[in-house]
């Protein structure tokens, strides 16, 4: 037993939690990158954007998966804006309007932008018009993706910002030297406090944000069965 483990009896159990919060931390963060390919999916296939598929980088840090999965949700905001402004561009302002008209009746607003699409592409699915209409009508995704980004540069920002995400597996101490680098043992409590408020936060935003992609997803399956 290493000397600081006498002299803070709580360390095992503290270097426990530690290393089960990292992995919960990764697994959330996966999750998201899948969540996030499948939206990208379908922006490609079914509104002519091409956003190019990520995934976690087992040999980069948090902080540097951070910054890919940053990077595509960002480009979905942007092309989202765009779609936006193509609709302001060639609808007429009444008829645009109607786009975010929460009492104008859904058929008739992927009808309006089904014609718009049809002018951009020459030629438009019922199912591309429906996708963006979910898009620009879903203050539940914006607000999620919004809220994540800013997630994700604190976390990449933190002390977990640094730790390889490969860390499991390789045992115990090398594990908690990739944590806590230069870290006396002594903070492993405010190591894994800081985890833990990262991880509440950052999981329920996923939660959010994985939900409003599913609501997209699930449409565009069922428009195809």
């Amino acid at each position: 037993m290493a000397l600081s483990d006498l002299l803070y009896p709580d360390n095992p159990k503290r270097k426990k939690e530690l290393i089960q919060l990292h992995q919960e931390l990764l697994d959330c963060m996966s999750t998201n990158f899948h969540a996030t390919n499948e939206l990208v999916g379908v922006l490609n296939e079914h509104l002519g954007c091409t956003i190019t598929p990520v995934e976690m980088r087992k040999s980069s840090t948090v902080k540097e998966n951070c910054e890919i999965i940053i990077r595509v949700m960002s480009e979905i905001q942007h092309q989202v804006q765009k779609i936006d402004s193509d609709m302001k561009e060639k609808l007429e302002p009444v008829l645009y309007q109607k786009l975010y008209d929460i009492k104008e009746p859904e058929l008739e607003k992927i009808a309006i932008a089904q014609r718009v699409f049809s002018i951009i592409f020459g030629e438009a699915t019922s199912t591309a018009a429906m996708v963006a209409i979910k898009l620009l009508g879903s203050n539940h995704l914006s607000l999620s993706v919004s809220k994540l980004i800013g997630l994700f540069a604190q976390i990449g920002a933190s002390v977990l910002g640094g730790v390889s995400i490969t860390i499991i597996g390789l045992g115990l101490e090398m594990i908690l030297h990739a944590i806590l680098g230069a870290m006396e043992r002594s903070q492993l409590l405010t190591a894994v406090r800081s985890y833990e408020k990262h991880l509440a936060e950052f999981k329920a935003a996923s939660e959010k944000y994985q939900h409003a992609i599913h609501e997209v997803t699930s449409l565009v399956r069922q428009q195809n069965e």
